[in-house]
């Protein structure tokens, strides 16, 4: 433990440095333009309440998505965890997480993580928050952040799929979001959050939701290890009509992650719609066209794997990007996440079952790097021009930001894991594994009683 806090303190110490040297740029989910009084607009509330409707979707979205993919005996298994999460967050978001994320903090440690001033919505009200925003209630901005931390975790599911004790599952989870979700969210995007202020770019959740997750997704699949029958024979989708269910309900929620992010009905969110939409149809345009060139036909899989990795890409540029440039950030995360699920990973032997971080790990660096080579002033005045605009500091801000992100995710990750299974045993027995989930987990089966 000794050794974690060291490593963090080196962390947060360069971090620091850098942030000293940088233009402070307040933009990632903040606003565009803050107004100067504070006036409920009608059309912006109703248009962050129906994004966050949108986001919500996407976690029942991604049970079908995940669902599809396990064996038949761990279907209901996916989906209650899913379900799960957006009980358990949503309270957890409420009553502390919200205000660890985005209180105002002026201690020592405000750059790190918020006060506890905002506990159970405290001062919270319906009035609106303009730093955040001058437009909207300020629980509208609450509860659609409540829908990014409801899903953060969901994603993480997809690594150690078919093999988790649920009890450990529920715990670990509320520890992490608490623990790694929320100061990290804070960094981002609160009030003084060190990467805000170091003027790194996240407009929808590229470090802070996919890296993050994904990073996650990795040490829980090789902390838990292997699904017993992972060399001995394939494990296909048992349903991929679900799976290809659940992909379309994440591609229409991600209009609410990505265009609700600039928290008013404004040109900002329109061209964050656009941008989303393109970005996925040349990701799923392009692993289509990697399958038919090297496995000899176009796959249902692979398209709906590009699509989200395009998703998952083009949302920390979102804000930032124009047409053209999402174009290209879809079609280069489709090269490189196929190239992580079928070749690193088999190289590498772990096991993430669903490629949670394959796909979201991979696909949120590239996203965020992404983001430092083609943001453009013209798109978003309160962002920054990237390398290609004439602007190298931008890249090397992002790539520091990827970089605290990974380390600060993989170590409180690991932390976790193995406190977890340490006092409650994380991996359920060879017997249940071998039953599957759904009845030794949940009493319950879906639609078949054993495989």
């Amino acid at each position: 433990m000794r050794t974690v806090i060291m490593v963090l303190v080196l962390i947060f110490g360069a971090a620091a440095s850098i942030a000293d040297e940088s233009p402070v740029v307040i933009e990632a989910i903040a606003p565009a333009v803050v107004a100067p009084a504070a006036t409920i607009d009608t059309g912006d509330t109703a248009w962050v309440l129906i994004s966050a409707a949108l986001v919500m979707l996407m976690t029942p979205g991604l049970a079908f998505f995940y669902g599809g993919l396990v064996r038949r005996k761990n279907y209901l298994n996916i989906l209650m965890q899913c379900f799960i999460i957006l009980a358990a967050l949503s309270i957890q978001w409420v009553l502390f997480g919200y205000s660890l994320a985005f209180a105002p903090n002026t201690s020592s440690i405000g750059a790190f993580i918020g006060s506890l001033d905002w506990i159970g919505l405290k001062n919270v009200g319906l009035e609106p928050f303009s730093d955040y925003s001058a437009t909207i209630p300020h629980q509208a901005f609450m509860i659609f952040q409540g829908m990014f931390a409801v899903i953060t975790p969901a994603l993480i599911i997809g690594a150690f799929a078919e093999r988790m004790k649920f009890s450990a599952f529920l715990v670990f989870v509320l520890l992490w979001a608490t623990l790694v979700y929320d100061p990290l969210a804070h960094w981002v995007w609160g009030i003084g959050g060190f990467l805000r202020n170091m003027g790194a770019l996240d407009f929808a959740g590229g470090t802070v939701v996919h890296i993050n997750a994904g990073i996650a997704a990795l040490v829980t699949a090789i902390v838990l290890g292997k699904r017993k029958a992972y060399n001995s024979h394939p494990t296909p989708p048992h349903s991929l009509p679900f799976s290809v269910l659940g992909a379309a309900l994440l591609w229409f929620g991600w209009f609410g992650f990505n265009a609700g992010s600039a928290l008013s009905a404004n040109g900002l969110a329109a061209n964050a719609f656009v941008v989303t939409n393109v970005a996925a149809a040349a990701a799923a345009l392009t692993w289509a066209f990697i399958d038919w060139k090297i496995n000899g036909a176009p796959t249902m899989l692979g398209t709906i794997s590009g699509a989200v990795a395009g998703l998952v890409a083009i949302t920390p540029a979102a804000g930032f990007v124009s047409v053209i440039p999402a174009i290209i950030i879809g079609i280069v995360v489709s090269i490189i996440c196929f190239s992580a699920v079928s070749f690193v990973k088999i190289k590498l032997g772990y096991d993430d079952s669903l490629d949670a971080f394959g796909i979201h790990g991979i696909g949120g660096i590239w996203g965020a790097i992404a983001t430092g080579l083609f943001a453009s002033k013209a798109v978003n005045s309160m962002g920054n021009d990237g390398l290609f605009n004439g602007n190298a500091k931008l890249l090397w801000i992002q790539l520091a930001a990827v970089g605290i992100t990974i380390v600060y995710s993989l170590i409180m990750s690991y932390v976790l894991i193995k406190i977890v299974d340490k006092f409650m045993g994380v991996r359920v027995s060879d017997k249940d594994e071998a039953m599957g989930l759904d009845l030794t987990q949940h009493n319950e089966r879906a639609y078949t009683m054993l495989e």
